[in-house]
């Protein structure tokens, strides 16, 4: 494997530490409809409305930029080596999930400053909303991958560490764009316990319009939201120094991974519409909307920025095809058996919304195939029914329980995870950063249901190795 060697440190390329400035003097500013006769007091009054936008954006989250933009030891979370700001490795790896999180606030700092340079309104309105989101929620999973991945794959220098925290920052900007969009797409009311964030804004503006324009509203500022948070994420990639050797390979991958999950909610949403229950359909659809996503792209991630082998990429790349496919076919399991304290979630969002889920187009052939006439009555009565009571749900469950088919997706899980194991375990040596990963690809398949799995046959996979995370509720 190959070490990532530090570019020349005279050389123009921006700087592998997330910036601690807000914005720089040329940034674009709002035209003004009238210019005063006096130079000098236009010249006054542009630099205070300036500093009132910026002012205004930075106090939009009651926790102050200001500290965290002033010391980068201290907005990484970690102690970093005396006059660099980058964080030792052995350091990151004692808290991974806060480490990224203070890359992350430097970068939403910076975004948030900008913002406020534009439009108050905006920055406050828009721009906090998503700097909220993707600060407050999950578990940092697929960046925790990543960098599981670049230390189990032998990278740890200077440079190697500060770009790996800035890609780690960037996914999670991308999983705000995806849920932000998944939750408008399927119409959810809640993620992470609270209101989503088309639902926060139609709230917001309730009163001020009819009903139907304030939800309009809601969803047309939640498009926007996820199209930000995706302009910030890939702002964030090209303006990260990479090797020259391993840059090619890192952009081809963050490539290759919006236009997958792009793809893949193409998909689910056709298949939603006509009703397909096609089980190669469901599984594709969820191979590219969330297996390569959710775990196989971070692994490739990781191995890029350590400059990994091919052999060894390979099988890193194995490895998250099949935890991957088994983490979505878990998440399926969960939407209906999950615990809503767990998952952040309402039971039976799929269900509702009819969507082509392995597991009901599993339950749905199995029924047509013992001619159980009752059981396919409940489905096809069911999915795609938004107005499906708990009774209702609960008659799902029995059938998907009747049928056989939760079991068989269990098995289906446990077969998926153990492949992906074996592909694991082979790829690398052994070593402490080995162990944590391979903790996490564990978890990721993890259930979340009230009752456990069925059967008492699945045992519970063990949990992530301390000192790392479960995965998060709800992708």
């Amino acid at each position: 494997m190959r070490p990532i060697q530090a570019k020349d440190p005279s050389a123009a390329a921006p700087s592998p530490v997330p910036r601690l400035t807000a914005s720089s003097d040329n940034s674009p500013r709002p035209k003004r409809p009238q210019r005063p006769p006096d130079p000098a007091a236009a010249r006054a009054a542009h630099a205070r409305t300036t500093d009132a936008r910026t002012t205004d954006a930075r106090t939009t989250d009651a926790r102050t930029t200001d500290a965290r933009t002033t010391d980068a030891r201290t907005a990484y979370g970690t102690k970093a080596p005396a006059g660099t700001g980058v964080p030792a490795a052995g350091a990151v790896d004692e808290d991974v999930a806060g480490t990224v999180g203070g890359a992350l606030e430097q970068v939403l700092a910076d975004r948030l400053a900008r913002a406020g340079a534009l439009d108050t309104l905006f920055a406050v309105e828009l721009a906090g909303r998503v700097a909220r989101f993707t600060r407050e929620g999950g578990k940092r999973t697929r960046s925790q991958l990543l960098w599981w991945s670049m230390r189990a794959c032998g990278g740890g220098d200077e440079p190697t560490v500060a770009a790996t925290l800035r890609i780690g920052a960037a996914l999670e900007l991308l999983q705000t764009c995806a849920l932000v969009h998944d939750d408008l797409m399927d119409g959810s009311a809640l993620r992470r316990g609270r209101p989503t964030l088309h639902a926060d804004l139609r709230n917001r503006y309730a009163g001020s319009a009819p009903p139907d324009r304030t939800a309009r509203f809601g969803e047309a500022s939640a498009v926007l939201a996820g199209d930000l948070a995706l302009a910030w994420a890939d702002d964030v990639v090209a303006e990260t120094a990479l090797d020259a050797a391993s840059a090619g390979t890192v952009r081809r991958v963050w490539s290759d991974m919006r236009t997958e999950m792009v793809a893949g909610q193409f998909l689910d949403l056709q298949g939603q519409l006509t009703g397909s229950r096609s089980r190669p359909q469901a599984l594709r659809a969820a191979h590219l909307k969330s297996a390569l996503y959710s775990v196989q792209r971070p692994l490739a991630l990781g191995a890029a920025m350590a400059g990994a082998d091919g052999r060894t990429t390979r099988a890193l790349c194995s490895a998250g095809r099949c935890v991957g496919m088994a983490f979505q076919l878990r998440d399926d399991l969960d939407d209906v058996f999950g615990d809503p304290h767990l998952t952040g979630k309402s039971c039976g969002d799929d269900i509702r919304n009819g969507k082509p889920t392995f597991l009901a187009a599993l339950a749905l052939a199995r029924a047509e195939a013992a001619a159980d006439r009752p059981a396919m009555t409940v489905l096809e009565r069911a999915l795609g029914d938004e107005d499906l009571t708990p009774a209702g749900l609960d008659e799902v469950r029995d059938v998907l329980v009747r049928t056989g088919a939760r079991q068989a997706v269990e098995t289906k899980i446990a077969r998926l995870s153990a492949r992906g194991l074996r592909h694991f375990d082979g790829a690398l040596p052994d070593s402490g950063a080995k162990s944590r990963l391979r903790g996490l690809l564990t978890a990721a398949t993890a259930s979340r249901a009230t009752d456990g799995p069925p059967d008492g046959e699945r045992p519970a996979p063990a949990g992530p190795p301390e000192g790392s995370a479960a995965p998060e509720a709800r992708r």
